[in-house]
């Protein structure tokens, strides 16, 4: 019986209006640095997967928006440089600054419209549920500014936890926080390796929410789940 949901936060409950690109493009144009939109995006994706975890093991929590703010700095930079226009930046640290800012606020998010009817079900069932993600501390701003964060009775990100999903480290810190064992929890998320296999590697139930319906290569899933069937949605619907 599920007890308790987890869910995922940007790409399962919110995602970025447009693009990345598009919104990192509109903020750059304030600053006189123009680039295409779609380059911008690719070379975002880029630097973003070359990026290390987003967790600072051991750090005292008050360094952390510090250090939160620092990597997004580096991967954001990174974006730039790979699209070939981090030059065109008189001062790269005040527009990080403005950047940083806005998407801590509801302005460049929007919420599927799956989601305030599944979270509204799930309420009405008794169902306690979670937000389990690889945000930094702006989740909380976000998630208030979004009208998302009166179903939640926990948030758990990896900054604070020093470990990001797909590491156990994450889920057994979100566990913790519910009177609940792991069989009686299911994870939801649009990260086949980081929601699903993260999940199932730490004992609980999961469904992956694959909004984008991406194909998966049988011959590389993990060992966990060779030969079983993969639990997968497009959207909230299931419910």
């Amino acid at each position: 019986m599920t007890k308790v949901i987890f869910l995922d936060a940007a790409g399962t409950l919110f995602d970025v209006r447009g693009s990345v690109g598009e919104v990192y493009g509109q903020i750059a144009q304030r600053f006189g640095v123009t680039v295409k939109s779609e380059e911008l995006n690719a070379a975002f994706s880029q630097s973003f997967a070359s990026a290390s975890p987003m967790a600072f093991p051991g750090i005292e929590a008050a360094k952390i928006p510090q250090l939160e703010f620092e990597w997004w700095q580096t991967v954001s930079a990174k974006a730039f440089q790979i699209a070939g226009i981090f030059h065109q930046f008189s001062d790269f640290s005040t527009f990080f600054v403005e950047l940083y800012a806005h998407f801590a606020t509801a302005e460049p998010w929007f919420v599927y419209p799956d989601v305030l009817p599944a979270l509204n079900k799930w309420q009405q069932q008794g169902i306690e549920l979670a937000v389990v993600s690889n945000f930094d501390s702006r989740i909380y701003p976000v998630l208030k500014a979004l009208n998302l964060a009166e179903y939640f009775t926990s948030v758990t990100i990896s900054t604070e936890v020093g470990a990001a999903k797909p590491d156990s480290q994450i889920f057994t810190a979100a566990l913790q926080k519910h009177n609940c064992t792991a069989e009686n929890v299911l994870h939801i998320g649009d990260s086949f390796k980081a929601d699903y296999c993260g999940a199932k590697n730490a004992g609980l139930n999961a469904i992956w929410l694959n909004r984008q319906q991406e194909k998966l290569d049988l011959g590389k899933l993990p060992f966990l789940i060779e030969s079983q069937k993969v639990e997968e949605f497009a959207s909230l619907d299931f419910i």
